[in-house]
């Protein structure tokens, strides 16, 4: 497996301490022994994958914004519209990456691998939506952790009667996920044991200082992944993938992508109350169920398509690595964002939502601690997301 690919999801390494080698998911990819060109890099994002057909609601998008159409299609049109950038976003970040050394493009794809969910829970915070935050946020970790591994469980095990995988590797990533589910529990906890009156300032601090230290923790993982411990990251193999972009495309592609997603992301959290009261929505539905969907479609696809070509360490790793990502990385910065923007962030999610996440970090584990899986499993995994999504649909805003 690249090491693109191996650090932007966290993957498990193998029995040998090694990943097994993989290309990414888009096999049409054609791997090309010269030098892109700008017409090829061109041709390659137009062409890398059929998602790209909904590009057509970037434009769209901000039209119904600038234009005042109604409040559905706003949403609509730039929920849509943020699927195919994801991707892009993803495409741009992994042609830096091979273009540098190991340590940077680990880093370039682990701060830009969930750049959709943070820039989406940003401007949320930013219009002092703090439920929308919290849900989006739980929700993306929910959708990795049951959603996206279950339908990668379900769709090799229909292939293969059993997977097998690196138990101990597994097991290490759904540690540190543990961790970061300590990380939310306490300040729940917290705010159901002390009192009102002086409950606000005392839950802002110890939310602040809990984030920092999960922010601690992610950068150590970091540093144990691209500094210290690199065997356990690196393919077995000699990685054949060149670039197929320039330099100067890729880096435009990032920052044009970047830019397109921070418009359609405003656009579409100024929609959300109207959206979710013509709908008949509560916000946390839209966030815990609906947006997660934009951010994780690419991450869908690859765990899918990796398992059915029994690649079962690589599923895990986009499944689980994201989620670490998520909830060590994206969580804790929107925390620090609010306490500098002056918004009242905190890590107090619902009682609610802390044990939907805690239960489901518990079953995960306890699948995996086998190191096999099947398609019951998956099964299991994707009937709990949707329990979680009923109860979601119908819980009351409060």
């Amino acid at each position: 497996m690249s090491n693109r690919t191996s650090h932007r999801y966290g993957a498990i390494p193998n029995q040998d301490g090694q990943n097994a080698p993989v290309r990414p998911w888009n096999d049409q990819t054609v791997f090309a022994s010269h030098e892109p060109t700008l017409v090829s890099s061109l041709k390659h994002i137009a062409f890398s994958n059929w998602i790209n057909l909904l590009l057509v609601f970037v434009p769209l998008g901000i039209l119904a914004y600038s234009l005042h159409w109604n409040d559905t299609m706003i949403f609509v049109f730039n929920f849509m519209a943020l699927l195919p950038m994801a991707k892009l976003l993803g495409l741009a970040t992994e042609e830096l990456a091979l273009r540098t050394n190991q340590t940077i493009g680990g880093l370039l794809n682990a701060t830009f691998g969930n750049l959709v969910e943070l820039i989406v829970a940003l401007f949320a915070l930013k219009e002092d939506l703090i439920r929308v935050v919290q849900a989006s946020l739980m929700g993306s970790i929910l959708s990795n952790l049951l959603l996206v591994l279950g339908a990668a469980f379900l769709a090799g095990g229909l292939k293969y009667q059993t997977q097998n995988f690196n138990q101990t590797g597994a097991m290490t990533s759904a540690s540190l996920l543990g961790v970061s589910v300590l990380g939310l529990v306490i300040p729940a906890t917290f705010s159901l044991t002390v009192k009102d009156d002086i409950k606000e300032q005392l839950l802002l601090n110890v939310s602040r200082g809990t984030a920092i230290v999960m922010l601690i923790i992610y950068i150590l993982f970091l540093v144990f992944q691209l500094k210290t411990h690199t065997e356990f990251y690196q393919s077995a193999e000699e990685d054949n993938e060149e670039p197929q972009l320039t330099t100067y495309v890729a880096i435009g592609l990032l920052l044009l992508i970047t830019v397109l997603v921070s418009v359609c992301s405003d656009y579409l959290v100024s929609s959300i109350d109207a959206f979710a009261e013509q709908h008949h929505l509560n916000q946390t539905f839209v966030g815990l169920i609906l947006l997660p969907l934009v951010g994780n479609a690419a991450e869908h696809v690859t765990a899918i398509t990796v398992a059915m070509k029994n690649k079962t360490d690589l599923a895990i790793g986009v499944a689980i690595g994201s989620s670490m990502q998520i909830s060590l990385f994206a969580v804790p910065v929107c925390v620090i964002a609010g306490w500098i923007t002056g918004h009242a962030m905190t890590l107090n999610f619902s009682g609610f939502e802390t044990s939907i996440l805690f239960v489901s970090v518990f079953v995960v584990n306890s699948i995996i601690q086998d190191g096999k899986s099947n398609w019951l499993e998956g099964a299991m995994l994707l009937g709990a997301y949707f329990i979680v999504g009923v109860a979601i649909f119908y819980f009351p805003n409060l």
